[in-house]
């Protein structure tokens, strides 16, 4: 009996900021705005990259689907931290809810990271193999690329999931945290904990440093064959990679940070306020860098607005 009173679990307690009370309404503002702007930012990239013919290329059907995931991604997660910043004590979310939320956050997490590596490969097949960029980015290879993004987060996330929450719990453990991170959660448990912990590190570092290291040797091979060139219209090619660069700079770097770094001497908002800035602010620059350093972008916005206005 009591072995199932540690199996059962009714619920966890999400913490969220509710031990810096003075910080909660500002910040229930901010996160709602950002959330409403990286709704419409995401939306319109998704809109613009579907109507616009001058936006049917690979990169930006991989922008599309990139926006896809953040909208996913941050609907995930928003919501409930909005509830738990409007509420002065920890809210409660139950075990198959706190499970649900991050089996969507390693799916969706894990997605990103290939569709980036994807968006990477596009620049250097672009560059370095323009003659066979027709051929090596068919539609077809595009879709598998996608296809094998969101199956690599699917099979991560069932296997994340499925190690940490058949773990034993106390009964109404408090998670120190907005979201049902892996970390956290998994750091309540009353047994196990510390080989799953580093089976569960293992496979993540691995998923973050791979997908960043394949990136990193792309671009070095770009930035060899943009100095190879002669002209220097063909260096410029180089500024058609630098949104995607900060986007993964913005995305490996918060990640490597929250996830790579050492935990000893961490603190619990220090993380907080880490996992904020990856999971609400990045989702809302992502849209912001592509539409303002992309001039393809901004003709497309240009001429939806002009069709949607009406003539004096």
């Amino acid at each position: 009996m009591a072995g199932e009173n540690h199996t059962t679990l009714p619920e966890f307690l999400l913490l969220g900021f509710s031990d810096h009370k003075a910080l909660q309404g500002p910040l229930f503002w901010v996160v709602l705005l950002v959330y409403l702007v990286t709704l419409l930012g995401n939306s319109l990239i998704i809109l613009l990259t579907q109507v616009s013919p001058a936006l049917h290329s690979p990169m930006y059907f991989f922008l599309r689907q990139l926006s896809v995931v953040e909208l996913f991604y941050t609907t995930n997660i928003v919501p409930r931290t909005l509830a738990n910043l409007a509420s002065p004590h920890p809210q409660a979310i139950s075990f198959q809810g706190c499970a649900a939320q991050m089996y969507v956050f390693i799916v969706l997490g894990i997605s990103e990271c290939c569709l980036l590596t994807a968006m990477a490969y596009d620049r250097y097949v672009a560059i370095c193999q323009p003659l066979h960029y027709s051929t090596l980015l068919s539609p077809r290879a595009c879709m598998a690329m996608v296809g094998t993004s969101w199956l690599t987060g699917i099979i991560t996330a069932t296997t994340h999931a499925s190690l940490i929450f058949s773990l034993p719990y106390a009964s109404h453990p408090i998670i120190p945290h907005f979201l049902c991170d892996i970390l956290p959660v998994l750091r309540l448990a009353s047994a196990g904990k510390h080989r799953s912990e580093i089976s569960v590190m293992t496979a993540t570092v691995v998923f973050i440093m791979i997908p960043f290291s394949l990136i990193v040797t792309s671009y070095i091979r770009i930035l060899g064959a943009i100095l190879a060139m002669a002209s220097t219209q063909s260096r410029r090619k180089v500024f058609t990679c630098s949104s995607h660069l900060l986007v993964v700079s913005l995305f490996f770097g918060t990640a490597s940070i929250t996830y790579i770094r050492p935990q000893a001497g961490s603190s619990v908002t220090t993380d907080r306020v880490l996992s904020l800035f990856y999971t609400v602010v990045t989702p809302m620059l992502n849209p912001i860098i592509y539409t303002l350093r992309n001039k393809d972008v901004r003709r497309a916005l240009q001429h939806l607005v002009k069709r949607q206005s009406p003539l004096p």
